[in-house]
């Protein structure tokens, strides 16, 4: 699927959808219409730690429970940028979650400038995240806002 159509249909969704299950859904749609997402999941901060919410993917996650400054998902989530890893095997901050996972995107989620949450999308294969990815996540992430 196209990001331009993906959005479009992410954005009428979530005009409609019960605000308690907009996260699940995008969670959902996106591991199932992006072929190179293997496991995507969005973690909400509650106060120095990052809890993990929806998800969806092959396996779970031991890491259910991250604190803010701690590997990818916790850098993201302390700076608030976008964290794009290539290859996870080159990072000394990744958590191994899968070990068939090679590269990895995380994406902050915003309210009122604050980190409430964030996207966490995983990848069996390297290099895999161009900067379509980074500008269609982001603006998903800007869409959960609300809902968050």
């Amino acid at each position: 699927m196209d990001y331009q159509t993906a959005e479009e249909r992410i954005k009428e969704v979530i005009s409609i959808k019960d605000k308690s299950k907009v996260m699940y859904y995008v969670v959902d749609f996106l591991f199932e219409n992006f072929d190179k997402y293997n496991w995507v999941g969005i973690y909400l901060v509650k106060g120095n730690e990052l809890i993990l919410g929806p998800w969806n993917g092959p396996n779970a996650t031991e890491h259910t429970r991250i604190l803010v400054g701690q590997g990818i998902c916790g850098s993201a989530a302390k700076t608030g940028k976008t964290e794009v890893i290539q290859d996870v095997n080159k990072d000394k901050r990744y958590l191994s979650c899968f070990i068939t996972t090679k590269s990895e995107i995380v994406v902050p989620i915003k309210k009122d400038n604050k980190i409430v949450a964030e996207i966490d999308i995983d990848s069996d294969k390297k290099n895999i995240f161009t900067d379509k990815d980074i500008f269609f996540l982001q603006k998903v992430a800007g869409m959960l806002t609300e809902h968050i």
